[in-house]
């Protein structure tokens, strides 16, 4: 009869791929374009449209970010039989930055809140906030305990860029978002 032996590091080493090889599957991500459907569960969610603000509300309480405000109205919709929780949502920038969806909603005309619902078979639509400076992001519609990471590009545009905002009204404004560069000088002829 034949006896194997074999070293402790080798059993270890053995011990160590076998749990590689049976470990979780890894994540898939799954990037959704703004206005498209994005599904997660039973919530359907569509981005209606993203507003870039360097304040929210009226004097003498007006808001002023950090960076900017960027108000998101989107749509939620349950496909399922019972009543669903709505979770927070962050914005990730390309470098993998995570600005996450702020807790206060003083200014924003229909904001969802925090705690927020919706109803078997219903939709629930609203804005949420955020303060992240401009660029290109994906609103993240799911959290770790999820099996994939589910994502809606928010692409970078100021066409909806507001200066200000009254009674949760934007308001339009001809100041340029960005500073136009300064005027060569003119050259000087030497007399």
């Amino acid at each position: 009869m034949f006896k194997f032996k074999t070293s402790k590091p080798i059993a270890f080493a053995f011990a160590v791929t076998m749990a590689a090889c049976s470990g979780t599957p890894a994540r898939k991500t799954v990037l959704f374009q703004a206005g498209d459907k994005a599904t997660v569960d039973k919530l359907n969610y569509s981005v209606v449209d993203t507003q870039i603000f360097t304040r929210l509300g009226e004097d003498p309480n007006v808001r002023v970010p950090q960076n900017r405000f960027y108000v998101v109205q989107l749509s939620v919709f349950n496909a399922g039989t019972e009543d669903a929780a709505i979770p927070a949502m962050s914005l990730v920038d390309d470098s993998g930055k995570s600005y996450e969806e702020l807790t206060d909603g003083s200014g924003v005309a229909r904001w969802l809140g925090v705690v927020r619902h919706v109803s078997a078979n219903q939709t629930e639509t609203g804005t949420i906030v955020f303060d992240a400076p401009a660029s290109h992001y994906k609103m993240k519609l799911t959290d770790d305990t999820d099996a994939n990471d589910v994502y809606i590009d928010i692409p970078l545009s100021f066409a909806h860029e507001q200066m200000s905002q009254s009674s949760g009204v934007p308001e339009a404004t001809d100041a340029p978002l960005i500073p136009a560069a300064p005027a060569p000088p003119a050259d000087k002829k030497k007399k």
